[in-house]
Formats: C-alpha cells, structure tokens, sequence
C-alpha cells in the first residue's frame, strides 16, 4: 500500500456535503449499471423536468412514469425513484441533519429498506456524502480489483476474504479503498 500511495499522491477523495440523502440515493440509482457520462445525460434531463433544478423528494408527484422514462430512467430505476421520494418523506431517509448524527450500521439498516438501494449504494453515499472515514466496500469491484493490483496477487480477494484484510486499515479505510480505486483506474489507463 506504501508503493500505491508513493505512486498515486495524496488522497483527494472529494466529499459532495451539499447533496441530501435523497439526491445521493436518486444520483446512485442513476448511475448503477451506467457509465458515469451516461447517467449525468439522464440525470440532466431528469433535473430538466424541474426547470434545471433537483428535485425535493414531494416534487415526484408531479411528473409521470412516463416521463421518467422518456429521459432515461428504466421502469425498475423509476421505480426506485418513487420510493426513495416515499421513504424520505414518511422519514426511514432521514434528512441531512438527523442522517449526521446516526452511526454507519443504522442508516445501511434503514436506507437498504428501499427499494433497489443495496448497501453498495449506502456506502458510497456513506463515503461521499457523509465523509465517513472508516467505511470498507468489500463487495465494490473497484477496491476488490485495486487490492489484487496493489498486493500483486494472482486473483481478486473474495469479499469475505476482503474483510479481514481491510483491518489493518481501520479506521481509515474509505482512505485505503480511495487508494484502491485509483489502482484499478491506472492499470485501465495506458498514460498511468
């Protein structure tokens, strides 16, 4: 890991603290199965529906299946959608403030009761949003991939495997899995 470090610079992990719990799990739902430049494109015309702006999880009810289709939402993405609005507003999504104060474990407990929302989804949104320092996403490729990269190994490391190795950098480890992102992003680019 010292080698990976050396090699990729600091840490630049970026924190996107604006975004509410309910705009980080609609953006997560866009991207899942997506390029990233594909979901912005569907994301922008979803924002589009709402004069440029996102939406509060109430203005939902303003638009149509349909329509959530038509900018590029699958039935089930749209679906998703709809309950993420629903749950945020009978409050299993807590709000910025009350999701702060809550620990890891209850919000991937509450937020993976929605549907089409895993606990992937809710670490990232726990690495992204909230800044958490200490989350390890044993089942993301990426830090799977990078680990194998990073320790030269001959196969990626099952997620249960991936869990005891992450130990060793608690409680630090969305900082390590950072790391391993940016080792699986190097080995894809030939300017790496």
């Amino acid at each position: 890991m010292k080698a990976l470090v050396r090699r990729v610079g600091p840490c630049l992990l970026e924190i996107e603290s604006s975004r509410t719990p309910f705009q980080s799990l609609v953006n997560a739902v866009a991207h899942q199965q997506l390029h990233g430049k594909a979901a912005q494109t569907i994301l922008g015309r979803f924002r589009g529906l709402f004069g440029g702006r996102f939406p509060g999880p109430q203005a939902l009810d303003k638009v149509t299946d349909e329509q959530l289709r038509a900018v590029g939402f699958s039935r089930a993405k749209a679906a998703a959608i709809r309950d993420i609005a629903e749950k945020t507003l009978s409050g299993v999504v807590p709000g910025s403030k009350a999701i702060a104060a809550l620990p890891d474990e209850e919000i991937i407990e509450r937020l993976t009761q929605v549907r089409g929302v895993g606990r992937w989804t809710v670490e990232m949104l726990l690495i992204f949003t909230l800044g958490r320092p200490d989350v390890w996403p044993v089942d993301d490729f990426g830090v799977r991939a990078g680990y194998k990269i990073a320790y030269d190994l001959d196969e990626m490391p099952k997620p249960k495997e991936l869990l005891e190795l992450g130990e060793r950098f608690r409680p630090h480890r969305s900082i390590a899995a950072w790391y391993l992102w940016r080792a699986t992003d190097m080995n894809r680019s030939p300017e790496a």
